[in-house]
Formats: C-alpha cells, sequence, structure tokens
C-alpha cells in the first residue's frame, strides 16, 4: 500500500484497519526501521485527515500484532524483535492487522479521551471544559500561593503523610452534609479516586482474592482488580441496585472479601441505590464478614439524600471513597478515602511507601474551594446545566430510535441502540465521533447493543444523525 495513497472510507476495511495495515508494510518491507518513532496520534491524525480516535484505534492494532511497543511519555516505537526484552515470538502477520478490529479496551478508551475534543466524544467520561470554573480554580491557586500562613511550608516540602490538615478538615464537614460521619483524622487524602481505589485493592485484598463487582460497570476497575489477580464476581446492575438474589449466592459459593460499587449515579447506567436495597446489601456483608467500597465519584452532581451505604454503615465494614475530577477539573488529582481509623492507618503506611505524599498545595486548593462555598455554588450551576442537556439529549435519542434501558439521571444514560456496539464504534471513530460501546462495561467483555453516553457532550444533532443512518 502506498504511503501517498488517501484512506478511503468507502472501502471494506475501517479507517483504522487501513491506517494500520499501512504501517505494518511498511514495518515489514523495513521503511520503517526498529526504534523509529511513529507520529504522535495529533500528527498523524492531521496528516491523514482522520481523528485522534481512529489513530488510537490503529496503533492498538499494532501494539496487539507486536510491531510496536509503547514508552511512557515518550510515544510508539516499531519494535526491535531481535531486542532480548523482546517476545521470543516473531510478530504477527500483517494478515493479523486485517483481522477484524481488535475490541476497543480500557486502555484504548482512556488514550482516546485525552486527545479527545469534548463537542465530539459522546463517551466521554468527564464534564467538557467550557462547563468548569476556570476563574474559581485560578483564584483557589493564587491564594494558595499569597495568602497561606506558611507558603514556603506548602511550597516546598512535603506534605503531610495523611494530607492537608484544611483539606480534610473541610473534607469531614462536607460529608456531614451526605449523612458521613468521619472525622478528619478518618480521612486520607489520594491522587485522586483511581489511586485510592488502588491503595484499598493493594493494602486488604491479596491475589486470588474474590471481590463482587457491578454488572456493568466501570472497565478500568475490572482492569485494575484484574491486574492485582482478583476473582472478579459480577452481580447484575438494575435500577434499585445490585441483583441480591445473585449477590446472595455469589457469596455463599465463593466467599469473597469485598465488594466494590458505586451506589449513587452509578456508571454507566445513571442510577442510585434504593434506601430497602441499601439496607439489604448491609445485611449480607455483614453475615459474610466481607467489606464494601463505595465510590461516589458523582457526589457533586447528586442529591445530599441519596442513600449511601458508609452513611447507613457508619464506616464499620464501608470504605468510602470520592475525588473532584468530575466536578472541579481532571487535572487537579485530588481523591480522598473516608474509613475506620484502623484502616485509614494501613492506606497511610502504604501511601508513605509508594507516593510518599500528595501534593500539599493541590489539597490545600481544593480545601479553599470548599470552604469558602464556591464548589457547593458551581456544582448547582452544573446540575443545572446538565438538567437541560439531559433533556435535550432524550428527545434526540429517542428521535434517533434509541431507548433508554433505566431512566436518565446523573452525567450517563445507559442506552439499547439496536445494533452491535462495538462495530458501531468503529464506524463512528472513522467518523471522528468517540462512544463508549457496552462492552467496556462488561466484566466479562461481552458485546452487546448498549452504549454509554455523556448527556453533557451528546448535545449535538450532528452525531445523533450519523447514529440513525449507521444503524
Amino acid at each position: 500500500m502506498s504511503t501517498s495513497t488517501a484512506l478511503s472510507r468507502s472501502a471494506s476495511l475501517s479507517l483504522a484497519q487501513q491506517l494500520a495495515l499501512r504501517f505494518s508494510e511498511r514495518i515489514q518491507q523495513r521503511l520503517l526501521l526498529p526504534g523509529a518513532r511513529l507520529p504522535s496520534v495529533r500528527e498523524c491524525a492531521r496528516h491523514h485527515g482522520v481523528s485522534p480516535y481512529t489513530v488510537v484505534a490503529a496503533y492498538d492494532q499494532l501494539l496487539a500484532a507486536g510491531l510496536l511497543e509503547a514508552r511512557k511519555q515518550r510515544g510508539f516505537f516499531v519494535r526491535d524483535m531481535r531486542d532480548a526484552r523482546a517476545p521470543k515470538a516473531k510478530a504477527a502477520p500483517v494478515q493479523a492487522v486485517q483481522a477484524p478490529p481488535t475490541p476497543i479496551d480500557a486502555s484504548a478508551l482512556i488514550r482516546g479521551m485525552f486527545q479527545a475534543d469534548a463537542r465530539h466524544a459522546p463517551g466521554l467520561g468527564t464534564l467538557p471544559g467550557e462547563w468548569l470554573d476556570l476563574p474559581m480554580l485560578q483564584s483557589a491557586m493564587r491564594r494558595v500561593v499569597s495568602q497561606s500562613e506558611e507558603p514556603d511550608q506548602l511550597a516546598l516540602q512535603y506534605g503531610e503523610p495523611g494530607g492537608d490538615p484544611r483539606l480534610r478538615s473541610a473534607l469531614s464537614r462536607r460529608l456531614e452534609d451526605i449523612g458521613v460521619h468521619a472525622a478528619p483524622e478518618q480521612i486520607i487524602s489520594t491522587v485522586g479516586a483511581t489511586h485510592a481505589l488502588d491503595l484499598i485493592t493493594r493494602c486488604l485484598l491479596t491475589p486470588g482474592d474474590a471481590v463482587l463487582v457491578d454488572d456493568p460497570g466501570w472497565a478500568i476497575e475490572y482492569a485494575r482488580l484484574s491486574q492485582a489477580g482478583m476473582r472478579l464476581l459480577p452481580v447484575p446492575r438494575g435500577p434499585q441496585g445490585p441483583d441480591l438474589e445473585v449477590m446472595a449466592r455469589l457469596i455463599a459459593e465463593h466467599r469473597p472479601r469485598m465488594y466494590v460499587t458505586v451506589s449513587v449515579l452509578h456508571n454507566p447506567t445513571g442510577n442510585s441505590l434504593s434506601l430497602a436495597s441499601a439496607h439489604q446489601i448491609l445485611k449480607l456483608v455483614e453475615a459474610a464478614d466481607m467489606l464494601v467500597v463505595e465510590d461516589d465519584t458523582y457526589a457533586f452532581l447528586a442529591p445530599n439524600h441519596a442513600a449511601r451505604l458508609s452513611a447507613l454503615d457508619g464506616l464499620k465494614r464501608t470504605i468510602y471513597v470520592s475525588g473532584f475530577s468530575k466536578i472541579l477539573t481532571p487535572a487537579w488529582r485530588v481523591g480522598f478515602v473516608a474509613a475506620s481509623a484502623q484502616v485509614v492507618h494501613q492506606l497511610t503506611e502504604l501511601k508513605l511507601l509508594s507516593t510518599l505524599t500528595t501534593s500539599p498545595m493541590m489539597d490545600r486548593a481544593v480545601a479553599i474551594c470548599l470552604e469558602q462555598g464556591q464548589l457547593r455554588r458551581h456544582a448547582e450551576r452544573v446540575i443545572s446545566r446538565l438538567d437541560a442537556a439531559r433533556q435535550r439529549v432524550v428527545h434526540l435519542a429517542e428521535e434517533a430510535g434509541c431507548q433508554f434501558v433505566t431512566p436518565p439521571q446523573g452525567l450517563f444514560g445507559w442506552l439499547e441502540v439496536g445494533v452491535d456496539t462495538e462495530r458501531l464504534a468503529q464506524r463512528m471513530l472513522d467518523a471522528g465521533w468517540l462512544i463508549a460501546p457496552g462492552l467496556l462495561f462488561s466484566p466479562t467483555r461481552r458485546a452487546g447493543t448498549l452504549m454509554r453516553i455523556n448527556f453533557a457532550t451528546s448535545q449535538d444533532a450532528r452525531f445523533w444523525r450519523l447514529l440513525q443512518e449507521l444503524r
């Protein structure tokens, strides 16, 4: 295939497959030598007139074929098969790249999100940048530097192992608003909620342990637990919460150590636990001597009175996790854990070994946003805007012939589109739209006709017209 030939949007192969094949042939013909660096995702997208998502998908296929290697913070390089560090098996032949597209996985979705333009990313997991309050963030950072009693200590030294004391105090007051009673000493700050979940896994679980997870649920959590050596036990998630009969059976058969769940504004369905389900879950876990990790990442988009397991349990068997990437900015990697004093002590010891401390300046900036009520007012504005966006998207989706599997709530909608969404995702990528197909949210990688949409980034009628045409 000549590199001067334009990619064809009418070919039997998707644009991602064509692009992967093009690079594969050049590697096999040694026109690209071992160690050669491929263009960046953005550069390659501009050169070939495709979306960054198409390039990500093509590079993922080449990685899977053994032709490339990814080097952290440097990019993608042609693999040297003579290198002792490389697998002994030869790279997959060019035909492997022509095969049906590699399934979109958690890593591919994340890379796509980093390249994403929110205007063309209905599958995005965060709020669009224009919805965030940049002046509030800038003001908080200025106050950290100029108004701190000990600015040198914040800027030039390690922070406290548990996190900034002002942040922990502000978080303790915030948690009271949602019925979770935690003293500042029962709270530890982390580098985002994902870091919090990772600390909990490494601290409280052992490879081989069984862990209950929601089905559907978040692909990153599945991947993280699996890589840590845990056995995943999927529990079907319905509008009121998990299937309690299935949960009881899995507990009896496998004696799991932990249940990891999103109680409020669940990802991807948008559902929240009913109070009755919450009580039944706590009865089951108490009888089984289990722990519950409650990921409340979307807390600021939800009502304070929503049923939370940590509030009902009093942090006896529950561990509460949250963060600020969904409401403040993904760039501020600030999360936290609230738990019993014993668990927090264990997590703090592991945090010291893994990251030393979190950023005292970031912790303090979030504390200022909480203390002054700025974050609360910002959240109220976002909720109002999100309500309007949700109404518009529901109308557009139904006009396009799609149906919501669960009542639309929160940031995400769980949508039945009537066709295989993995294949649909490839075709939408070719057209420049990033969607999140249902298999991303299946612990068994089960393909199907469901997909998750972000109400804030799915308001463009052009997307729904294209979706209707491709269906």
